[in-house]
C-alpha cells in the first residue's frame, strides 16, 4: 500500500497538507508543482489499495485522472473549493468540496480535523486573500494584532512562492517548501526560526517593491487590468499583486496578465471584494480557464486575444 499526497503548490495546498500530516503523520509520495500546474492527477499511477489525498486542485480539471485512479482500485480523499462540475459517485471517493466564496481548502481541512491546527488554516486563508474569514478565525482564537499580522505575512509569503511560469521561477520547489514546514507544528516558530521563511520574506519584499511603478493598460469605473513585464520577478509576484489590488480597491475587479514560456499570457482575475462573484464564470469561458468565484485565471491566453479578453472582462464586470 502506498500513500500519495497531491497538492497545489500555493499557501492553501501547503497548509492543507501540513494540517493533515500533523494530525496523521505518515510517509507519503508528494506530487505538486507551480500554482497553475493543476492537472496533477495525470502524473499519478496507483494500484488497488493505494490511498491518495488530493488538495486544492479542481476536480473538473482532473476528472479523467481521478476516474482512472478510482477504476484502478485506489481510494481518494478529495478536498477542494474550485469549480468541480459533477462529482462522481464512487465508493472509493471521499469528497470534501465546497465552492462557497468564503472558504479555502485549508478551512475545509480545518473543519475535517475539528480545528486541531487552526493557525495554519488562518495563514492559508490570508494567503488565499480571504482576509475577513482569516481575521474572524484569528479573533475567535484570541490572537493579538501582532500575531494576526504575522500569520497574514506567512500566508502571503507561502502563496507568493507558488507563482511562476515554471519551477525555476520559484524560490523553493513546493515539495521542498512543504518539507521545510514539516518540523513546525506552530507557525510562529516557523516564522521565528526557519531560514526558509526569511528567504521568502526577503524575496517577497524585493519583488513587490517593483510593482509600484506599474500603470493599468485598461481602466473603467468597475475594473482595471495590468500587464506585467516579461521577468521572473513579475511572474512570482503576479498573484500577490492581484490580491493587493483587490484589497486596495474593493469595489473594482482586477486582471493581471504576465507573459509565459509559451508566448501567451497567464491571467489572474480577482472579483471585487465588495461582491466576490463571477471570476470563475469569466475565466471558464476561455479554453484554459478555471478557478473559483472570487479568484480565477486563464493559463494560456493567446497574445492576439488580449483585446478580446479586455473587452469581455470589461463587459463582465460593467
Amino acid at each position: 500500500m502506498r500513500y500519495i499526497d497531491v497538492f497545489n503548490g500555493d499557501a492553501d495546498g501547503l497548509c492543507a497538507l501540513h494540517q493533515l500530516r500533523l494530525a496523521n503523520p505518515l510517509a507519503s509520495e508528494l506530487v505538486t508543482g507551480v500554482k497553475r500546474d493543476i492537472k496533477l492527477l495525470d502524473r499519478v499511477e496507483a494500484a488497488a489499495g493505494d490511498a491518495i489525498t488530493v488538495l486544492d486542485i479542481s476536480l473538473d480539471s482532473n476528472r479523467q485522472g481521478l476516474l482512472r485512479l478510482l477504476d484502478a482500485g485506489a481510494t481518494v480523499a478529495y478536498f477542494d473549493h474550485h469549480h468541480a462540475g459533477e462529482i462522481p459517485q464512487h465508493p472509493g471517493l471521499h469528497s470534501h468540496i465546497d465552492l462557497s466564496a468564503a472558504v479555502c481548502t485549508s478551512i475545509l481541512v480545518d473543519r475535517h480535523l475539528g480545528g486541531q491546527h487552526r493557525l495554519w488554516a488562518i495563514a492559508a486563508a490570508f494567503g488565499d486573500n480571504l482576509a475577513k474569514v482569516a481575521r474572524a478565525l484569528a479573533e475567535e482564537r484570541g490572537l493579538t494584532e501582532a500575531q494576526i499580522g504575522q500569520l497574514a505575512r506567512l500566508g502571503e509569503c507561502l502563496n507568493y512562492n507558488g507563482y511562476g511560469d515554471s519551477l525555476s521561477d520559484l524560490h523553493f520547489h513546493p515539495a521542498d517548501l512543504y518539507r521545510e514546514l514539516q518540523p513546525y507544528a506552530d507557525p510562529f516558530s516557523f516564522i521565528a526560526e526557519s531560514p526558509a521563511f526569511t528567504r521568502l520574506e526577503t524575496g517577497f519584499n524585493d519583488d513587490l517593491a517593483r510593482v509600484d511603478a506599474l500603470l493599468p493598460i485598461r481602466k473603467q469605473a468597475s475594473c482595471a487590468a495590468y500587464l506585467m513585464p516579461d521577468a521572473p520577478w513579475a511572474r512570482r509576484v503576479s498573484g500577490i499583486f492581484a490580491n493587493r489590488l483587490a484589497n486596495e480597491f474593493p469595489a473594482l475587479a482586477h486582471a493581471v496578465l504576465t507573459l509565459n514560456r509559451h508566448g501567451d499570457y497567464t491571467v489572474s482575475v480577482r472579483a471585487p471584494l465588495a461582491n466576490p462573484q463571477g471570476a470563475d464564470t469569466l475565466c471558464l469561458s476561455f479554453e484554459t480557464g478555471g478557478g473559483r468565484k472570487a479568484a480565477a485565471g486563464i493559463n494560456r491566453l493567446p497574445v492576439a486575444g488580449l483585446d478580446a479578453f479586455l473587452t469581455r472582462f470589461g463587459e463582465h464586470y460593467r
